[in-house]
């Protein structure tokens, strides 16, 4: 399986677990160059995954929306 097909298996909540470990090694300083650069072309990865998958469940949610069986269109969260 290539890189860009593992990424998109990993769960929303996986990718975004493994970003947020790739930042903390970022910040901590302690990596070489050249494993900062990999690590941040990742994270990137990452990044860009977990926002289309956000994205596509908004535009579901957003698919959701209906009032006695016919769709109302998109109302925002909390628009009671």
């Amino acid at each position: 399986m290539s890189e860009p097909e593992q990424m998109t298996a990993l769960s929303f909540e996986d990718a975004l677990r493994e970003l947020e470990s790739i930042v903390h090694r970022l910040e901590r300083g302690d990596v070489a160059l050249d494993e900062s650069i990999a690590l941040y072309a990742r994270g990137e990865a990452l990044r860009a995954q977990c926002q289309k998958r956000l994205a596509d469940a908004e535009a579901r949610i957003q698919k959701l929306t209906v009032a006695n069986g016919v769709p109302t269109g998109a109302e925002p969260f909390g628009a009671d």
